[in-house]
């Protein structure tokens, strides 16, 4: 039944046109992390960290040396682009699957077990869904120190709170099924019951969310990098090669845009990787969920 779904799953994700052009941006943008070692030959010891050609502070135009041009400061734009994928990929993968965990953890607890540990568990969450997300997410970079490692724990501690809320309220109404009562009565453990006959029938919303929001934190994380809290200078980050351009965004009098490579590489980097993971979790949403069929 399970791989009948998954087929199923599969055949109406590729037979979807918006969702089809999801799938062929997120293989692109893998292909291109896999291949980064070829695309662009590291220079230094540490792959991540930029080439440049000199230190002046003017941006160059696209050349058979540089193809993207470079940046303010000399940075190669090319080969931040290609090495920036591994960074959001890294990025967006490791917050969410972190995120994913704790949300369903904490969830799966206070849905399951209700009374004073649901109480308890949910008032917690509360608490951090009061603080504004990327503000709180910046105030503990600046604590913490400015890295992109610890932009990624700011996400993750910020960030668990919608999916521990979406699972409990699943839960809540999964344990009430016959098969739940029947498992108990054969003495089936709490453990079991949850990740055997629970979680599996609650966990669907989370996969739509999960693929959304890998856009979404690498959108965050490239927020936070422009604003200077995140990667050190100079390393392959999308953000901070769309913060080495904000001085030359207008270009110049009388040519507004004689910088484009500047803003346009990078950011179109950004939007195309977003767009591939919100196209697919939109796809997600409508397969999954009853009521989007239903309206179709």
């Amino acid at each position: 039944m399970k791989r009948f779904l998954k087929s199923r799953m599969l055949k109406k994700l590729l037979a979807n046109p918006l969702s089809l052009i999801g799938i062929v941006l997120i293989i692109f943008f893998t292909a291109i992390a896999v291949g980064a070692p070829w695309l662009a030959k590291p220079v230094y010891g540490n792959h991540y960290i930029i080439p440049r050609d000199g230190f002046t502070s003017t941006p160059n135009p696209p050349s058979a040396e540089h193809l993207f041009g470079t940046t303010q400061g000399q940075y190669d734009i090319y080969y931040g682009i290609i090495w920036g994928t591994r960074t959001a990929f890294r990025v967006g993968l490791i917050v969410v699957a972190f995120i994913v965990l704790i949300g369903v953890l904490i969830g799966s607890i206070s849905g399951f077990y209700g009374g004073v540990i649901d109480e308890v568990m949910m008032r917690v969450t509360d608490i951090f869904l009061t603080f504004p997300f990327l503000v709180a997410a910046m105030v503990l970079v600046v604590v913490l120190g400015k890295s992109l490692n610890h932009v990624m724990i700011a996400m993750i501690v910020f960030g668990w709170m919608g999916y521990a809320r979406v699972i409990r309220g699943d839960i809540l109404s999964i344990k009430e099924n016959d098969y739940v009562s029947a498992a108990r009565a054969v003495g089936a453990s709490d453990v079991r019951i949850i990740f055997r006959h629970v979680l599996p029938n609650a966990i669907y919303p989370i996969f739509v969310m999960a693929t959304m929001d890998i856009g979404a934190m690498v959108l965050t994380a490239a927020g936070l990098s422009f604003l200077g809290l995140g990667s050190p200078v100079g390393y392959a980050d999308w953000g901070q090669m769309i913060s080495f351009a904000r001085n030359w965004i207008l270009g110049t009098h009388g040519n507004a845009l004689q910088y484009w490579y500047t803003v346009i590489y990078p950011g179109m980097a950004i939007v195309l990787f977003v767009l591939g993971w919100n196209l697919v979790g939109d796809a997600f949403r409508d397969i999954l969920d009853p009521r989007m069929r239903g309206s179709r």
